[in-house]
């Protein structure tokens, strides 16, 4: 029964992780407003990820979940807003047209960077 020598199990361990990195996908790392923040009316929405995100992979929907004084209200998807993406292309801002009405929202975000591989979620803020 041959051995594997033990600098050879270390030097494919350290190769096998090192590898890892190479393969990560684009995660939500921030936000503004934060997750389950209530704020005053926002000019913007920023989401940082943790990588350069690929624009024709990536999108975010806005939707108003809750309006005071209405107890059944649908969700209703947001218009209203531009997007861009910063020079390094780690943030995705939205430039709000108009100020949101009080409520409560979703962001609902899907993103991918360079290895293509989209991920998504969510989070949610309140106006005041």
């Amino acid at each position: 029964m041959s051995k594997c020598p033990p600098l050879f199990v270390a030097a494919t361990l350290i190769a096998a992780l090192a590898a890892g990195p190479a393969f990560a996908q684009a995660k939500l790392v921030a936000s503004t407003p934060t997750a389950s923040a209530t704020v005053a009316k926002p000019g913007k929405i920023i989401l940082t990820f943790s990588e350069k995100v690929m624009p024709n992979l990536t999108s975010v929907d806005l939707v108003m979940t809750g309006m005071p004084g209405m107890a059944d209200h649908q969700p209703m998807k947001m218009t209203g807003f531009t997007s861009a993406i910063s020079a390094d292309g780690k943030t995705l801002t939205l430039l709000m047209k108009r100020a949101l009405p009080s409520g409560s929202y979703d962001v609902r975000w899907h993103a991918a960077g360079a290895d293509t591989q989209r991920t998504e979620g969510s989070f949610a803020f309140t106006v005041k």
